[in-house]
C-alpha cells in the first residue's frame, strides 16, 4: 500500500462547491481556480468531506479517526492530522453535443497536469502517450466517426482521429468507467476552446421558494445557482504521514490502508459540496492502482 495516493472521483449527481458570494451575473457560483477560470473544489472543502466520510465509517474507532484527520476545531492545537489533501482538480467536463449524447470534454493542459501531478504523488511510471494540441477549430476522438463535425453546445469542430489509448486506460480507473464508454464519448480539444467550454457549459439552475401561505413565489426569491453536471472527472492527491497522535502508533502505511479499506473499502462514495439533502454532490471515488 503507497503512502501517497491519487484517487479518482465521478460526479454522480451535480455538485455544487460554491464559493459563498456572487460573481455579479450568478448568485451562487462555483469554486475556480483564479489563474485559469477552471472548475475545481479547493481542498479544505475535500478535506471536509473526507473528514464527514470516516465520521460515519469510524464511529466505533475514535482513535483511528482523530489520527487521520486530527481534533475537532476546540483542540485543533493538540496534534495535526495525518492526511494531507489536495484540491479535486478537474479532468475532464461532460458538455452537450448536438451529434451524441453528451462528450467528456479534456485539453492537454488538463493532461499534463495530470501526468505532473502523479509523478510527484509518486506513479512514476503513468503513461498517457504523447498528444499534440489541436487548434481552435479541431477536436480529436478517439475512434472514426460517421460526422466529420462534432458540435459541443453552439460550436462546430473538425474532428479529426487520434491514438488516446493510454489516456482512456488511465481515464477509465480514476473513473471507474469502462473503457469502451470513455472511447466513445471522449474528446479533446485545445486549451483556449476548453477555457471557454468551462465558462459557458457549466449549467446554471434557476430557483425559487414557495411562499408557504400564499403558495406563490416569495418575493424576492429567485436565485440563479452554478453546479458540476453529473459524470464530471476530478481527481485529488493524498499523502499519508506517521501519526502525529501520542497515544497511536499508526505508520504512514496504517493512515493510507485506514482511509482505502476501513473508511471506502466498504461505501466507496464521497458527497462533495452543498444541497446534501437534495442530493447533490455524490462522487465515486477509485483509488488508482497503475504505476
Amino acid at each position: 500500500m503507497r503512502n501517497n495516493q491519487l484517487f479518482g472521483l465521478r460526479a454522480e449527481t451535480s455538485i455544487h462547491a460554491g464559493t459563498g458570494e456572487s460573481d455579479g451575473n450568478i448568485d451562487l457560483p462555483i469554486m475556480r481556480e483564479q489563474h485559469s477560470g477552471w472548475p475545481v473544489v479547493f481542498g479544505s472543502a475535500v478535506k471536509g468531506a473526507l473528514r464527514a466520510a470516516a465520521e460515519q465509517a469510524l464511529q466505533h474507532d475514535t482513535e483511528t479517526l482523530l489520527t487521520l484527520f486530527g481534533p475537532d476545531t476546540q483542540n485543533a492545537s493538540d496534534h495535526a492530522g495525518a492526511l494531507m489533501i489536495s484540491d479535486a482538480r478537474l479532468l475532464a467536463l461532460p458538455v452537450r453535443s448536438l451529434t451524441s449524447q453528451y462528450r467528456l470534454v479534456t485539453c492537454p493542459e488538463l493532461i499534463k497536469r495530470l501526468a505532473r501531478d502523479a509523478e510527484r504523488l509518486g506513479f512514476s511510471t503513468l503513461e498517457l502517450g504523447a498528444l499534440h494540441e489541436p487548434d481552435d477549430e479541431n477536436i480529436l476522438t478517439a475512434q472514426d466517426e460517421k460526422h466529420d463535425y462534432l458540435f459541443l453546445e453552439e460550436y462546430a469542430y473538425q474532428r479529426q482521429t487520434a491514438d488516446l489509448g493510454l489516456l482512456i486506460s488511465v481515464l477509465a480507473e480514476l473513473s471507474g468507467l469502462d473503457e469502451r464508454d470513455i472511447t466513445a464519448k471522449l474528446a479533446v480539444v485545445s486549451n483556449d476552446s476548453f477555457a471557454h467550454l468551462c465558462q459557458s457549459a457549466i449549467p446554471v439552475q434557476a430557483h425559487i421558494a414557495i411562499d408557504n401561505d400564499t403558495k406563490t413565489v416569495a418575493r424576492g426569491a429567485l436565485w440563479h445557482e452554478e453546479s458540476l453536471p453529473p459524470d464530471t472527472l476530478l481527481y485529488i492527491g493524498i499523502n499519508a504521514a506517521k501519526s502525529r497522535r501520542e497515544s497511536s502508533p499508526m505508520t504512514a502505511q496504517d493512515v493510507m490502508t485506514a482511509l482505502t479499506d476501513q473508511v471506502f473499502g466498504q461505501f466507496p462514495y464521497l458527497q462533495l459540496g452543498g444541497n446534501e439533502t437534495t442530493g447533490m454532490g455524490w462522487c465515486k471515488i477509485n483509488a488508482f492502482s497503475k504505476g
